[in-house]
This record gives structure tokens, sequence and C-alpha cells, in this order.
């Protein structure tokens, strides 16, 4: 039987980066909760949520494919828009093309709330992330953020995830979304292959989207 093999062992300069990113992946979603929370009432994965939807031709997306770009699990995500409809920001509804699937859709209220989070959001996401770093540095943690990620996943393609979230009507007929359309953020996801959602970008004028 052969002898089990020698684990690759951290040297110190590893030590101190892996101690540094484990560091700002416990502390970073807890520092942008606490923002969402203290001015929004709301907490990070809701606001993604709500984000998410917004984005999406007509508002709307299927639960399972919702749950995939927000990075969470069905059964989460569930419990999470069972509150939001609580507050009337989003509905569900099966989905007319194929009854097996629900559809999750941001409300006119839900377009007002995510428009009045977003600013708060992206000011802490500014001082946390980007104030501190270069020009070169943001551009590094963005390749260091690929990169582990198709370490993690390597059959993970963020920009085909998005297209097939879509409802097959909606995704032919590329109805506008709310503050940001899809259509319009398509050739930035392409180049980048990322579904950040668009409400971490100012929205256009006029773009507030109306009730429903």
């Amino acid at each position: 039987m052969d002898a089990p093999q020698e684990p690759r062992w951290l040297d110190a300069e590893e030590s101190q980066a892996w101690r540094a990113l484990a560091s700002t992946l416990v502390r970073l979603p807890a520092a942008l909760d606490a923002q969402l929370r203290r001015d929004a009432g709301i907490n990070h994965f809701e606001y993604q949520v709500l984000a998410l939807l917004s984005e999406a031709p007509g508002r709307t997306l299927r639960m399972g494919e919702l749950a995939t770009l927000a990075e969470g699990s069905l059964p989460r995500l569930s419990q999470v828009v069972t509150r939001l409809e609580q507050h009337g920001w989003v509905r569900r509804t099966p989905d007319p093309a194929d009854g097996r699937y629900t559809l999750a859709t941001l409300t006119g209220q839900g377009q007002a709330k995510v428009t009045q989070a977003a600013p708060g959001h992206v000011q802490e996401v500014r001082r946390l992330v980007f104030d501190p770093l270069t020009k070169t540095q943001s551009r590094q943690l963005r390749e260091i953020g690929r990169r582990i990620t198709r370490a993690i996943d390597p059959d993970d393609h963020p920009a085909q995830r998005m297209r097939s979230a879509l409802p097959a009507p909606l995704h032919q007929q590329g109805e506008p979304g709310g503050p940001c359309r899809v259509r319009a953020c398509e050739g930035r996801r392409e180049r980048e292959t990322e579904p950040s959602p668009c409400l971490i970008i100012k929205p256009r004028p006029g773009d507030r989207g109306a009730g429903g």
C-alpha cells in the first residue's frame, strides 16, 4: 500500500494571503449586511434577489434560476421570497410556458424599494472595496475572483446562466426590465462573463419602473 502523499503545505507568503482572504470572506458580507439592514431594512441576500429581478426582462425570473444567480439554495430563496411577498415587493405565479416552474416577478413597490436601497449599497461597496484600491489593484481583484471561481466550478458560465434564467417567452421577446435593461448590459456581460447586478451602476434617467 502506497504511503499517503504529503500535503502541499502553504508557505509563509501563501499563509498570509489565505488569512487575509479568509478574513475578508467573513467581514465583507457582514458589513454589507449591516449597512442594508440599517438603511433599507433588508439584508444583502434580499437585495441581491431584488436587484437580479430588476434587471431581468419583464422583471421576471424562474425561481430555480433566480436561486442559482443569487448564489443560494432554492429552499433559502423560497423563504426569502415569502418575506418579500409579504412586503408587496415580489409576487410568484406559475410559468405559463411550463407549469412545472414558478416565476418570481418584481412589483412596482419592489422596484421602488431596490431603487431606494441601491445608492447606499453602492456607496458602501465603493467605500469598503474600491476606495482602498488603485485601478490596477481593482483589475487584479477582478481577475483573482474569476480564477478562484473557475477553480471552484470550471463549468460555471455566468453570462450563459443569465440567459437560461429567463422564462422562454420573455427571453425571446426581450422585454425591458427595470432600471437596467438586460439588453443594455448584455455586451458588458459577454465581454466580462459576469452577471453582476446592474444596480451597482447608476440607473439611466427615467428608468425607475412603473407599477405592477
